[in-house]
């Protein structure tokens, strides 16, 4: 624009170079030009050109190191640098990352499919001082994006398994289907489900399904749903207890997440959510979660479960048992043979008690003790020697 300038101003060619400093060739070539030409790089070639064609078919088939194909290349011809080596397979790696990453989004629909994930919310302490972790349980929806999620302590089976019947009973129904990462609570390993898990999925009728390992993105829903419940209701945020913080996370889902018009639907979950057809869950009575758990019988006869004692017979004084609850009764075996029976303690701290049991152990504690026998011997069987009183009269 200067050297137009000057010539506007009807300055000589020779009168601009000395006024510009630039040589009469680049002044000409400015003015004849009716635009800028912008700079460009001059391609230059590279001793690695010939090569490239065998190094990222190694690099493909066997990952080789720059090291490694620096010694192949170089018994080919090639007397370049490791280095040019090294910024060639850069960029090698950079297109297999892209390649991997490359995931088609999958749209279900209505009523078909649900995400689910756990979310590790940080470390905080109890009111004791206690370090205490939380933990996030989220569901999405398919098709309305509509969500559910909740904030628990443990992400043990049980706790699961809640979690799923208060996100069926929030979002008004069960899906098809439910799509998991390989958590132990759904899937042993890749060949084995958890036989408690597909025990639940069978009474609500639904499908699980789990994502291939190492690739969370094909569960994409429930990742980004994570994200903006950590973003949008955690951040910046302070409650005082777990029980205000699933207040809170309530109100949020119904008054934020689930009224906002969603980015990719162009639709709010919440009018969505009316068009899932969901399978009833109401209808369905409440699972119930029976795992055993292991104890050992105490000197007085009993065995605590839940903050309660409850009697065994005598003689099973200081065996392990299994304990389990079944609806409103506390099952105890040993092996197969089941010990006793109770209805559940009223309260926490009782000791329920069946009176054979008590009379057995009273019977048992009230029979005379017999002396345990010595663990060594006192024998009186040898011959004593006797000497006659006629040897002392003839000694006399």
């Amino acid at each position: 624009m200067d050297l137009k300038m000057l010539k506007l101003q009807g300055h000589s060619i020779r009168k601009i170079v000395q006024l510009s400093g630039l040589s009469r060739n680049t002044v000409r070539r400015v003015l004849r030009d009716k635009a800028p030409q912008p700079f460009q790089t001059p391609e230059r070639g590279s001793k690695l050109d010939p090569f490239k064609e065998y190094v990222t078919a190694r690099f493909r088939a066997s990952g080789l190191s720059a090291v490694r194909l620096l010694e192949e290349t170089q018994a080919q011809g090639y007397r370049g640098s490791v280095m040019t080596l090294r910024r060639f397979l850069r960029t090698l790696k950079a297109d297999a990352q892209a390649q991997q990453k490359a995931t088609v989004r999958f749209e279900t629909a209505a009523g078909q499919q649900a995400q689910v994930d756990w979310a590790y919310c940080g470390p905080f302490k109890d009111e004791g001082g206690c370090p205490l972790k939380v933990y996030a349980f989220v569901m999405v929806l398919g098709f309305s994006r509509a969500l559910y999620s909740c904030f628990t302590t443990s992400m043990d089976l049980a706790t699961l398994l809640d979690c799923h019947q208060q996100a069926f009973a929030s979002l008004g129904g069960i899906p098809k289907e439910i799509l998991y990462d390989n958590m132990k609570q759904v899937r042993l390993n890749p060949h084995q489900w958890n036989p408690q898990f597909l025990d639940f999925a069978h009474y609500y009728g639904f499908v699980p399904r789990t994502c291939r390992i190492y690739r969370p993105r094909t569960k994409g829903k429930v990742e980004r749903a994570i994200h903006y419940l950590k973003t949008n209701f955690l951040a910046g945020r302070s409650f005082a207890d777990l029980a205000e913080l699933n207040a809170q996370n309530q109100h949020w889902l119904n008054e934020v997440a689930n009224v906002r018009l969603h980015a990719t639907t162009q639709a709010r979950p919440v009018d969505l959510l009316a068009q899932e057809h969901l399978q009833p869950y109401g209808a369905v009575k409440p699972y119930q979660l029976v795992i055993p758990a292991t104890r050992k019988v105490d000197a007085e006869g009993f065995v605590r479960f839940q903050k309660s004692r409850y009697s065994v017979p005598p003689e099973h004084c200081g065996k392990v048992v299994s304990i389990q609850q079944k609806d409103r009764r506390i099952l105890i075996q040993c092996q197969e043979l089941i010990l006793a029976e109770h209805d559940v303690a009223p309260r926490a701290g009782s000791c329920v008690a069946q009176p054979e049991h008590l009379q057995a152990l009273w019977k048992r504690s009230t029979e005379p003790n017999r002396a345990p026998l010595p663990n060594w011997q006192l024998r009186f069987d040898h011959a004593v020697v006797t000497t006659p009183l006629s040897v002392y009269q003839e000694v006399a």
